[in-house]
C-alpha cells in the first residue's frame, strides 16, 4: 500500500499537470485569438486599399471629366457628304468623343466614321491638339448604316438570283468574256508591284498603271477629305460620291495572284459596275475600307 506522503505527491503531480494542460489551452485559445485578430486587420486594411483605389480611380475620372468641361469651347463646322453642321464642344474633347456626338446628327456608327483634320485624325488626339478653331471645317468620311444594310440586301438578293439561275461552280471573273480580252494584254509596263498575303493602307498617290473594259490606262484617286473616288482616263476624270457605289466586287487574277480583277458598282445592277484590272492585291481591303468604311 501507498503511504499518505506517496498518496499526496500523486495528487500533486496530477495537479500540475492540469495546471500546465490549461495553461497550453489558454495560450493555444490566445494564438488562436491573436490569428483571427491579425486575419481581421488584414482583411480591414485590404478592404481599406481597395476602397481607397476605386476612390482615386473615380477621382481621376472626375478630375478628367471636370477639366474636359471646364476647357474653353470651340465652334466649328462638320462636313458629311456635302451636308453641313454646326458643332460646340469642349477643346479638350477627344476624336472618341466627337465621334459619339455625331452617331445622332448624321447618322453613322461611331466606329464606321473616318474624321479628317489634315489626315486622319486618331480617336485619343484632343481637339486642341489638333488645333481645331472656330474656322475650321472637319470632314467625316462613312456611310450611314440604312445605306449600308441596303447594299447588304441587294447583294444577297443579287447572289441568291445568281445561284438560282446559274450552275453551281462559280465561273472566275478572269475566264469571262468580257474579261479575258483585255487579260490577254498582260501586265501593264507600269503597273504597280503586285504583293500576296499583305494589306497595305492606301498610298497618298493615286494608284495607277492599271486597265478599264477598254484596255486604257486608268487610275484610281481616293479623295478621303470629301468622300469621293475619282476614276481617271486619259479623256476624263470621273467623280464619284463614295456612298453611291453600292457594291465592289473582286477576284485574284488566275496565274497572277498579286493582282486583282475590281469592279465598283455605281448603280442598283451588274451592268453599271466598273471594271478595273491589275490591282494590286496588297491595296483591295482598303479600297473597300475607304467606300464602306471599316
Amino acid at each position: 500500500m501507498e503511504s499518505p506522503e506517496e498518496i499526496n505527491g500523486h495528487s500533486e503531480a496530477k495537479d500540475e499537470t492540469k495546471v500546465a494542460e490549461c495553461a497550453v489551452k489558454e495560450e493555444t485559445t490566445e494564438c488562436i485569438a491573436k490569428e483571427k485578430s491579425f486575419e481581421s486587420s488584414v482583411k480591414e486594411i485590404t478592404t481599406e486599399s481597395v476602397v481607397e483605389e476605386q476612390t482615386t480611380e473615380s477621382a481621376d475620372k472626375d478630375e478628367a471629366c471636370d477639366l474636359i468641361l471646364d476647357s474653353p469651347s470651340v465652334e466649328f463646322t462638320i462636313i458629311h457628304n456635302k451636308d453641313k453642321y454646326t458643332v460646340s464642344m469642349p477643346l479638350m474633347s477627344t476624336i472618341a468623343q466627337l465621334k459619339e456626338k455625331l452617331v445622332d446628327m448624321i447618322g453613322v456608327p461611331s466606329k464606321m466614321q473616318k474624321i479628317m483634320i489634315k489626315g486622319l485624325a486618331k480617336d485619343d488626339q484632343t481637339l486642341e491638339s489638333l488645333n481645331v478653331s472656330s474656322s475650321s471645317k472637319i470632314m467625316v468620311v462613312g456611310a450611314k448604316l440604312q445605306d449600308i444594310v441596303a447594299v447588304s440586301v441587294a447583294n444577297v438578293e443579287e447572289e441568291s438570283g445568281s445561284s438560282k439561275s446559274g450552275s453551281s461552280v462559280k465561273e472566275p471573273l478572269c475566264k469571262k468574256k468580257l474579261h479575258l480580252k483585255v487579260l490577254e494584254r498582260g501586265i501593264p509596263d507600269d503597273a504597280l508591284v503586285g504583293i500576296l498575303n499583305i494589306k497595305d493602307p492606301l498610298p497618298p498617290h493615286p494608284l495607277s498603271g492599271m486597265l478599264n473594259k477598254h484596255g486604257g490606262k486608268v487610275r484610281l484617286t481616293f479623295k478621303l477629305e470629301v468622300d469621293q473616288l475619282w476614276i481617271g482616263t486619259k479623256e476624263r476624270t470621273q467623280k464619284v460620291a463614295m456612298n453611291t457605289i453600292r457594291h465592289v466586287v473582286s477576284e485574284p487574277i488566275e496565274g497572277h495572284e498579286e493582282y486583282h480583277i475590281v469592279g465598283f458598282q455605281l448603280g442598283t445592277t451588274e451592268a453599271s459596275r466598273y471594271w478595273v484590272y491589275w490591282v494590286p492585291a496588297q491595296y483591295v481591303d482598303s479600297i473597300k475600307e475607304a467606300i464602306f468604311g471599316g
